[in-house]
C-alpha cells in the first residue's frame, strides 16, 4: 500500500495547511487544518476534514466493510449500515486517540441482533486493522441497533 501526501498551502498559496493524498489505488482525498486565530500563516482554512479526522473515518470504513461483508457472507437481508464515531484525544502531544466509541445502526430484513454482534466482535477481534491499530492507545467500545425495514 503506497500514498503520497502534498502541501498544497491555502488556494495555491504557500501559507496553510491544506494537503492532498493521492492514493495508491488512484484516489484523492483533500485535507485541511483549522485555523489558527492567533498565526494565521500556521492554519486551515477550514476547506477538508482534519487529518486526525479523516484516521477516525478511516476506522469506522474499515470496521462497517468488515460488519456488512460478514452479515452478507451470512445470508442475512443487511440494507444499511452507518456507524456514528465519537473519540477523546489527549491534550498534549501526540494527541492521540484515548478513547472510541462506534455505535452502529444496521437496518434490514429479519437481521438478528446476536448476528449483528458477532459481526462487530469479529471485525474488532480479527479483522479491522485500523480499529486493531487504533485500540493500541484507545479504548473501544462498541453499540449497535438493529432497525427492521
Amino acid at each position: 500500500m503506497e500514498c503520497t501526501v502534498n502541501w498544497t498551502g491555502a488556494l495555491g498559496t504557500r501559507s496553510g495547511m491544506g494537503f492532498v493524498a493521492e492514493t495508491g489505488s488512484g484516489h484523492t482525498l483533500v485535507m485541511d487544518g483549522a485555523p489558527d486565530a492567533a498565526k494565521p500563516e500556521n492554519g486551515g482554512q477550514n476547506l477538508a476534514p482534519r487529518p486526525m479526522e479523516t484516521l477516525l473515518a478511516g476506522a469506522g470504513g474499515c470496521t462497517a466493510y468488515d460488519v456488512v461483508l460478514i452479515l452478507k457472507r451470512g445470508r442475512h437481508d443487511v440494507r444499511g449500515c452507518t456507524v456514528k464515531l465519537q473519540a477523546e484525544r489527549t491534550e498534549v502531544d501526540p494527541k492521540v486517540f484515548t478513547a472510541i466509541n462506534m455505535h452502529f445502526t444496521v437496518t434490514g430484513k429479519g437481521v438478528p441482533a446476536a448476528a449483528v454482534e458477532r459481526a462487530i466482535a469479529m471485525s474488532h477481534d480479527k479483522y479491522c486493522s485500523a480499529s486493531v491499530m487504533l485500540g493500541k492507545t484507545a479504548q473501544i467500545s462498541t453499540s449497535f441497533e438493529v432497525l427492521e425495514i
